[in-house]
């Protein structure tokens, strides 16, 4: 009883067999066939090498929401060069909350000199000590309020004020007013190695001893997820002007550097993706077997109107064949049939 279910249910797994064994003596092979399999061979190895370098490679998405972090402090990074002496300038932080960061608070001024070799400016940090130090490097980073603010390099030392702040530029010829500058680095949270950011390398060239500078920075928020690190940084994008200031034209102002920012209430989330094992090999079994069934319909579909057209032309296979019949006279005549005739 036990052999006749086995046998029954043997039976039963073999008629829900969905690949059929074909025996060898009813294969038929065609130069056509093996063409077309070259074909299909080639491409699915181009594709799957494809397929290989995508699944090795990574993106980065991008995800946007609203910032609700108003709390913490925006770090400022800066290293600018000003072609004046550091006891004529000043630089400070004003923002909306009417809050003045002084600059010495984290800046350091560093008398160096402003005009550069072509060497030097490969390697600005050389020795440069038999130069005359004509100019002011001010570098470092401050802390500040999330908040709009104004950071500005002005003739004078900062002095607190009650409604706002000042600086100390009345005993200050405007001779010695140039401000010529070199930002070599200016960026918004923590430093990341390797970024280049849209102010860093700007150099600009006073024609006037009276002359403003201005930046007007849009900053947007960003966390940066990748596989090598994590970083809260911040992107921004920047407008550049610059003018004469002539009070007797109209061209009112102060002279210097004006670095207003304004922050995005829109945060960027950055990360870094990879494609999933089993994505890639779904999409690697598809390949193969999308051209195997694409590339044996076109051959069946060719094949087939192939052998149309040679029947209605009698062409190839369908060509009339010539049978031989012997009379009394031994004499060979030539019968022309066809091969689909019926007898």
């Amino acid at each position: 009883m036990r052999r006749l279910n086995k046998k029954r249910a043997l039976n039963l797994v073999k008629e829900l067999d969905a690949f059929p064994k074909i025996p060898e003596s009813y294969i038929e092979t065609s130069t056509s066939g093996g063409t077309v399999s070259i074909i299909a061979f080639t491409t699915i190895a181009l594709l799957s090498v494809m397929e290989f370098f995508v699944y090795c490679d990574t993106w980065m998405k991008y995800d946007y929401e609203v910032d609700k972090d108003f709390a913490s402090k925006l770090r400022i990074n800066l290293d600018i060069t000003v072609s004046m002496k550091c006891h004529y300038i000043g630089a400070d932080v004003l923002d909306l909350a009417e809050t003045m960061v002084a600059a010495s608070e984290g800046l350091k001024y560093e008398p160096t000199v402003f005009e550069l070799s072509s060497r030097q400016r490969m390697w600005q940090r050389e020795d440069r000590s038999s130069h005359p130090l004509d100019a002011c490097r001010i570098h470092g980073h401050l802390y500040v309020n999330k908040v709009a603010g104004n950071f500005h390099i002005t003739v004078g030392k900062a002095i607190p004020h009650p409604r706002g702040h000042a600086h100390m530029a009345a005993l200050i010829s405007h001779d010695v007013y140039n401000f010529s500058h070199r930002i070599d680095h200016y960026s918004f949270g923590e430093p990341i190695p390797g970024l280049i950011n849209p102010l860093d390398g700007t150099e600009k060239i006073a024609i006037d001893h009276n002359q403003m500078f201005q930046y007007f920075i849009t900053i947007v928020p960003t966390k940066l997820n990748t596989y090598k690190f994590s970083a809260d940084t911040h992107q921004y994008s920047v407008t550049e002007r610059e003018r004469v200031i002539n009070h007797a034209t109209g061209s009112h102002g102060v002279s210097g550097i004006f670095i207003k920012y304004d922050i995005s209430s829109l945060m960027v989330t950055v990360t870094e993706q990879h494609m999933p094992l089993g994505q890639f090999l779904v999409r690697l079994c598809g390949i193969i077997g999308g051209i195997f069934s694409t590339t044996g319909m076109l051959h069946g579909f060719v094949g087939f109107f192939v052998d149309i057209i040679c029947c209605r032309f009698r062409l190839g296979a369908y060509k009339p064949k010539s049978v031989p019949i012997l009379d009394g006279h031994m004499n060979n005549h030539s019968l022309p049939i066809l091969d689909d005739v019926e007898h």
